[in-house]
């Protein structure tokens, strides 16, 4: 078998265990297998070996450690997918965003907030007043 046999079973693997392959795991299966193959074992043991939290605490923490870093949407929305796909709620995830407030604030919070708007397709209320402009906060 080939680097290059080995380094698609790899990236193959990795949809089935995690659920989902961002770009760059793509990129680096097939530019520096070794490298990707390393990173991704601190990953198996910290996130996908099932040890005494569950994956789907794990999804939650994630999600959230994800929106405090103000990481980018999509990587977020492939987290809140996996977390749905394992029978978590929107509400639990959009409870874990949450947690994003007090510490990181409204910016952190609102990244994470619209990735899980977009995900569950969650909509608001319109105002039935006219807004007036220049109002206080």
């Amino acid at each position: 078998m080939t680097v290059a046999d080995n380094a698609q079973e790899y990236i193959d693997d990795m949809a089935r265990k995690r659920g989902y392959v961002l770009d760059y795991h793509k990129v680096m299966a097939k530019q520096d297998f070794e490298v990707l193959q390393a990173a991704n074992g601190l990953v198996s043991a910290a996130y996908l070996d099932e040890r005494t939290l569950d994956r789907r605490t794990k999804e939650l923490i994630f999600i959230v450690s994800l929106t405090v870093m103000r990481a980018s949407k999509g990587h977020i929305q492939s987290h809140i997918r996996v977390a749905l796909d394992l029978g978590v709620t929107a509400r639990e995830i959009l409870e874990a965003i949450e947690i994003a407030l007090p510490e990181a604030g409204i910016v952190a919070f609102q990244v994470g907030f619209e990735a899980w708007q977009e995900v569950v397709g969650a909509d608001g209320l319109e105002p039935t007043v006219t807004a007036h402009q220049g109002g206080r906060g």
